[in-house]
């Protein structure tokens, strides 16, 4: 007979992936062992192996979640979007606000989703990466949509991996509660697509 799940099953599995992603990012995926992940989770190996078969599962569970909730994001601002009536530039700024939101609590596991979508296994690290490809050519179909005088066939995806590298790499250098804030950040991205860095100058006259 199946063995009966805790009515907190997955609430402690949650527990456990937020500790898992935290250790992988303070030590590396390789350098962490089951008992390593059981001491940070503060319970034993053998309670651990309850919730999860192995180390690998652990990461896959933790990579299958974020990358479903980063396109979660993505369809939740296209729905939200179109409820309230917004036009595509306003719905790319609401995008990106949307991810940075997310990038901030979730620096851990962004970090995971960087550096250890390498050690799945073939089949697991290729649906991950799918899922990573789809959350990315969404991404690029918005800002197509927002700037079409500007994104182009020929360098969309150039300026897809621009933007994504702007707000990609924040949990090396912007930090939670810090002098500049995620929300603040967004609106300076926002800004820089709008106008860029340079005033533009008026045409002259004639």
């Amino acid at each position: 007979m199946a063995r009966t799940k805790a009515p907190d099953f997955e609430a402690q599995r949650e527990q456990i992936l937020d500790l898992a992603a935290a250790a992988f990012a303070a030590t590396s995926y390789p350098s962490t062992s089951m008992a390593d992940l059981a001491a940070a989770c503060g319970t034993s190996k053998a309670r651990l192996y309850h919730y999860y078969e192995s180390k690998e599962a652990i990461l896959f569970d933790l990579l299958d979640r974020y990358t479903r909730q980063l396109m979660l994001i993505v369809t939740g601002v296209e729905a939200e979007s179109e409820r309230r009536g917004l036009d595509n530039r306003e719905t790319f700024g609401h995008l990106l606000r949307a991810f940075l939101a997310e990038y901030e609590t979730s620096q851990t596991r962004h970090i995971a989703l960087i550096n250890d979508v390498k050690f799945l296994a073939e089949e697991q690290r290729d649906q991950i990466l799918k899922r990573e490809r789809d959350v990315v050519a969404a991404f690029s179909r918005l800002l197509r949509l927002a700037y079409p005088d500007r994104v182009t066939r020929d360098n969309q995806t150039a300026l897809t991996m621009t933007v994504f590298g702007m707000i990609n790499w924040t949990f090396t250098w912007l930090k939670p509660g810090g002098k500049l804030s995620y929300a603040e950040f967004a609106e300076m991205v926002i800004e820089l697509l709008e106008g860029g860095l340079t005033p533009r100058m008026p045409r002259a006259a004639g």
